[in-house]
């Protein structure tokens, strides 16, 4: 299958490597040319995981949006949230019906994407992880410690999800239907793992050089309000008649029920994860605390829901940045939802 790769994070350069070891046909497309150029040299992206240390070849890179998504089946965004905006702007002219991208995770950019770019015929999807627990370890070189083994995964329109989904399937076959784009959001863990890791870490994380929010900073305490802060993920699903299962986090820790199985040991493990986190503009913070941890807020308030936990983390790490995290690009208010009722709201979901 031609699969359409954007962005050069983490998580696209894991993608692009293990999709094309698979035998797709991966476009891969990168915004900054210069941090593009290895890549660009070699043609390939050097792979580690379990199996050793090996070059995969990409069939094509691109520096043109255009003709990254040009032909492909699958167009495969799984870049931060914070970077929807500007990728959606640069491939909405050339997305093509019929094609289905994919935001894994989302932040119901599913939703929000959809409607800025206003393509006919495209199909939007989100799920709740990445595909993969994978960290770049030079500019060519990406390492994979997990690959998922359940993808659950959203689709606007709702009623085109068995076709999203067997597009999807044929690059991860993971992925499991879990409803509309709002339930693919509510499944995001993002939001529900790393608002607590950073702003109960937030004192080591500005004193030390590095720092393993995973290791160390996961302590009882930490783990305490992590759980608190799920069941108010699972209470705001299950007052929106959203249907089990929910993935609750707690099996991240304890079991191999969730989306990476039995994982959070080797995540551990790898070292991976001891790096710089600058408080203000990391990822966590910009995109799952100001974006995601704002977006459940606001769904907790128009299901009123009660969602103290949520409500405390959003307010510190407003306080830390200095602004109302309230009004926030992905809320419900922002995307214009927050008037429509349960009815209305699932109804426009579903198409």
């Amino acid at each position: 299958m031609k699969i359409a790769v954007l962005g050069g994070g983490h998580g696209a350069y894991a993608a692009a490597a293990d999709l094309s070891e698979q035998g797709h046909e991966v476009r891969l497309w990168r915004r900054d040319a210069d941090a593009f150029a290895p890549v660009l040299a070699s043609s390939a992206i050097t792979l580690i995981d379990e199996r050793g240390t090996r070059p995969v070849k990409i069939a094509s890179l691109f520096t043109s949006a255009a003709d990254a998504v040009h032909g492909a089946e699958l167009v495969l965004m799984p870049g931060p949230a914070t970077a929807q905006p500007d990728i959606t702007r640069a491939i909405a002219p050339h997305l093509e019906p019929g094609q289905v991208v994919f935001m894994p995770p989302g932040t119901f950019g599913s939703y929000a994407m959809a409607r800025m770019a206003e393509a006919t015929g495209v199909l939007w999807a989100e799920t709740g992880t990445l595909p993969y627990l994978a960290r770049k370890r030079g500019p060519a070189e990406v390492a994979i410690t997990v690959r998922a083994v359940r993808l659950p995964t959203g689709v606007y329109p709702a009623k085109h999800a068995a076709r999203a989904l067997a597009v999807i399937s044929k690059a991860y076959p993971s992925v499991e239907p879990c409803g509309n784009a709002l339930s693919g959001a509510l499944m995001n863990a993002g939001p529900i793992i790393h608002p607590p890791l950073i702003l109960m870490n937030a004192a080591p994380l500005e004193h030390f050089e590095r720092w393993d929010i995973h290791n160390e900073g996961t302590q009882p305490s930490v783990r305490a309000v992590t759980s608190r802060l799920d069941a108010e993920r699972i209470e705001i699903r299950e007052a929106l008649g959203l249907r089990a299962p929910h993935f609750p986090l707690a099996d991240h820790y304890t079991s191999d029920r969730w989306m990476y199985g039995d994982a959070h040991k080797k995540l551990v493990k790898s070292g991976d994860w001891r790096e710089k986190i600058e408080l203000h503009n990391h990822r966590y913070m910009t995109e799952d605390v100001v974006l995601g941890l704002a977006f459940l807020v606001s769904v907790a308030r128009w299901t009123h829901v009660l969602a103290p936990i949520a409500e405390g983390l959003l307010a510190i790490g407003g306080a830390i940045l200095g602004k109302d995290l309230l009004r926030g690009e992905r809320t419900l208010e922002a995307l214009g939802l927050a008037q429509c009722s349960h009815e209305e709201l699932f109804r426009l979901l579903e198409g």
